[in-house]
């Protein structure tokens, strides 16, 4: 018996390390979200490239002397060092990878770098990786945070890829019902059936809409584009209205829901006018 009792203990000390050395773990990590906890600590959603979405615990982040206050600010790309624990696992460590400074102070590229970790946020799961995405959350907030005239075509094409990457692309080049090519005429956009209809198979369907050619031949282009050759891109209002349209109403029905950043934005973009009307009427 003591032999074996001596070889369990020599296992344990040697598998000891590699036990110590799984307790943490270090993570790049986009920060979505983020909550007040108890006295001083705080709650955050963060976004990883290699594992996913995780709700993470900052010890004492709220405190006037926390180092890692700073580092884990709203939309901050951070490098984290965590520790493995039973309910949330704990920010150790965090320094700044990104800070994205201009997310924090200009109000339009707050509300639209809102919008677009809000919709990282709803589409993806606690754990479930997903570089592609993490990829495409990067890209778009470093734009953002360099040129905020991108804004409202940028938001556009985020959620045409997001929409790709999450499984959930709409049927946006060949017809929903006979399968044939989408010409350039009116065909009939079914948000529930997830696409487009020509008219032969669309215009006595229930719940359709015409989409108009230029505004389905945008939707496309965004959709098959990368980032660099669309950033150029001038649009009509009227296009770009009704495609900021189409998508915005897709998304609600995809999550079944609204996403508040969503409604501020719209808000915003109603101010100027509203305080035009009021400007004249002086």
């Amino acid at each position: 018996m003591s032999i074996l009792s001596d070889w369990a203990a020599y296992l344990r000390k040697r598998q000891a390390p590699m036990a110590d050395r799984s307790h943490t773990y270090r993570t790049r990590a986009v920060i979505l979200r983020r909550r007040n906890h108890g006295d001083a600590d705080r709650i955050l959603t963060v976004f990883t490239p290699n594992l996913g979405k995780r709700l993470l615990i900052a010890n004492g982040a709220r405190k006037t002397t926390s180092r890692k206050a700073g580092h884990l600010e709203l939309f901050n790309h951070a490098s984290l060092l965590v520790a493995r624990a039973r309910a949330w696992d704990i920010i150790t460590e965090s320094v700044t990878v990104d800070s994205f400074l201009r997310l924090r102070t200009d109000l339009d590229s707050i509300s639209r770098a809102a919008y677009i970790c809000e919709l990282v946020d709803a589409f993806t799961a606690e754990d479930d990786d997903n570089q592609s995405l993490w990829s495409l959350l990067l890209l778009c907030l470093r734009e953002l945070n360099t040129d905020s005239a991108v804004g409202d075509l940028l938001l556009r094409w985020f959620e045409l890829h997001l929409l790709s990457l999450m499984g959930f692309q709409p049927q946006l080049f060949h017809c929903l019902g006979c399968g044939g090519d989408l010409q350039p005429v009116t065909n009939y956009l079914h948000l529930h059936a997830g696409g487009v209809y020509c008219p032969r198979c669309g215009e006595t369907l229930p719940d359709t809409e015409p989409i108009m050619p230029e505004a389905l031949k945008v939707l496309r282009h965004l959709t098959r584009t990368p980032w660099r050759k669309i950033r150029a891109l001038q649009l009509r209002q009227s296009t770009e209205r009704a495609i900021a349209s189409i998508l915005h109403r897709y998304l609600v029905y995809v999550l079944e829901r609204r996403l508040k950043s969503a409604d501020f934005l719209n808000r915003l973009r109603l101010a100027p006018a509203a305080d035009s009307r009021i400007s004249q009427s002086k």
